[in-house]
């Protein structure tokens, strides 16, 4: 039986519709991962699509094939990724799979799956592939019907979060699935509401569902201006994710974005570990440190987040991607929609809705860069990297990549998880430093790789 290994990712199963995932490999999916939770003496899977315009074939087809292994399916619709997991949880933390291609192109799509109340990662998902490929599934009838969780979601929603002054938004759903819970759920919260490209469109007609990137943010900008809101809020394809424009225009970084939200958390949980990953900068680990928590760095991925704060009992965690986790008043998986609330809970108590960053520390940076290499080629590449890393005045990080720390920066080059490139990233005090650690990574990655078309 064929099936591309390259779909089966570090956190989740992503590949281009029709080419790498189809709804043959989608059914056998769906039979693979019904079969473990068939051996775990279980047989109800929640499932949820996107608004990507293969969804609901798709959908159909995963369905098909967990029930397939006897499981009951019960679909909660068309909804954020975040819903599918309060769903999972809701249903006694039942086994779930969200259909979405997240913050990538329309054409793209996958799976995001929770088992036990966990997400799955690198281990769990290959062994699903390895089940595929061996063809053993289980056997069984199982029936299917829908349910509508999003009341209860926005029920739970809005007793979690309270705001002490009407604040003004615009909403940026990207045309993604956020577009129709996102402005009813902020005017439930007390806001008026500006919806920006908030008609849900699997063409993404507007700009690239990825808030992570600047260049997707600039509308958003340009309505804060306009209509003189509070602050502006993106989301990304499946919602899962936070990008945060303020009143003034000023794009807030993922990571500086974690720690105002650390800064509001532990004066209520002073000590509580708080979760980072190897992409953020490094004021976040002094930051932390001197409101009284304790900051730990950890690998790039929401699957390998989430179960380093359940292994740590941590309160708090975030990726440079804009993925944020809250254990303290939610349930602890990324949540973009809640992750926004949040910023308005933190923006209301202010005098002044930029004061919660003003005293945030910046540096010299550069948002992430990507260097398009061949699918099957990316992580050989990276070891032959990591293979002959030399670096005579840095610290080396391989937690996740490779992270060089100096004296005044950092640098790092890391395989993406999810698309065909390397990822990298840089930081310095001043503009000086931040050209010679570039100049430091360059060196090494064409004395291995000399083709390599580099984007700096």
């Amino acid at each position: 039986m064929t099936m591309p290994a390259s779909i089966f990712r570090a956190y989740d199963i992503r590949g281009i519709v029709g080419e790498t995932l189809t709804e043959s490999t989608v059914y056998d999916i769906g039979r693979a991962f019904g079969t473990v939770v068939r051996e775990r003496n279980e047989s109800t899977v929640v499932v949820a699509r996107d608004g990507r315009l293969s969804g609901p074939t798709l959908l159909k087809a995963l369905s098909d094939g967990l029930r397939a292994t006897g499981c009951e399916v019960i679909n909660v619709g068309c909804v954020p990724t975040p819903v599918l997991y309060y769903a999972s949880q809701a249903f006694n933390k039942c086994a779930g799979i969200m259909l979405t291609g997240s913050h990538n192109p329309g054409n793209y799509n996958g799976l995001k799956m929770v088992l036990g109340g966990v997400a799955l990662t690198e281990a769990a998902i290959q062994d699903l592939y390895q089940r595929v490929l061996k063809g053993k599934f289980a056997h069984g009838q199982g029936g299917y019907h829908t349910q509508d969780i999003t009341g209860d979601y926005l029920h739970d929603f809005l007793k979690a979060i309270k705001l002490t002054r009407p604040m003004k938004v615009v909403l940026d759903a990207g045309n993604g699935v956020a577009g129709e819970i996102a402005p009813m759920l902020f005017h439930a919260l007390g806001c008026e509401v500006i919806p920006l490209f908030c008609e849900i469109d699997g063409h993404f007609p507007n700009h690239h569902p990825d808030p992570s990137d600047p260049h997707n943010l600039q509308d958003l900008k340009k309505a804060v201006a306009l209509h003189q809101a509070d602050v502006g809020l993106a989301f990304d394809g499946d919602a899962d994710r936070l990008g945060v424009v303020t009143s003034q225009g000023e794009i807030i970084a993922a990571d500086r974005l974690l720690m105002v939200y650390a800064d509001a958390l532990l004066k209520v949980h002073p000590k509580a570990k708080i979760i980072y990953d190897v992409k953020c900068t490094n004021h976040l680990k002094p930051v932390v440190e001197a409101l009284g928590g304790e900051p730990i760095m950890w690998k790039t991925g929401h699957s390998h987040i989430k179960a380093k704060m359940a292994a740590e009992n941590a309160l708090l965690g975030g990726e440079m991607s804009g993925h944020f986790f809250f254990k303290d008043r939610w349930n602890g998986f990324d949540d973009g929609l809640y992750a926004g609330a949040r910023v308005l809970e933190i923006l209301a108590t202010a005098a002044h809705p930029e004061a919660p960053f003003a005293n945030i520390p910046n540096s010299v940076n550069t948002p992430e860069m990507k260097i398009e290499v061949d699918e099957s080629e990316k992580f050989p590449l990276m070891q032959r990297l990591l293979d002959q890393a030399v670096f005579s005045e840095g610290e080396l990080i391989t937690l996740d990549g490779l992270r060089v720390n100096f004296a005044d920066g950092w640098g790092l080059l890391r395989p993406s998880n999810t698309s065909p490139y390397l990822i990298m990233r840089f930081e310095a005090q001043n503009h000086a430093g931040l050209s010679r650690i570039q100049a430091a990574f360059r060196t090494w990655i064409l004395s291995v790789e000399p083709a390599l078309a580099l984007p700096f």
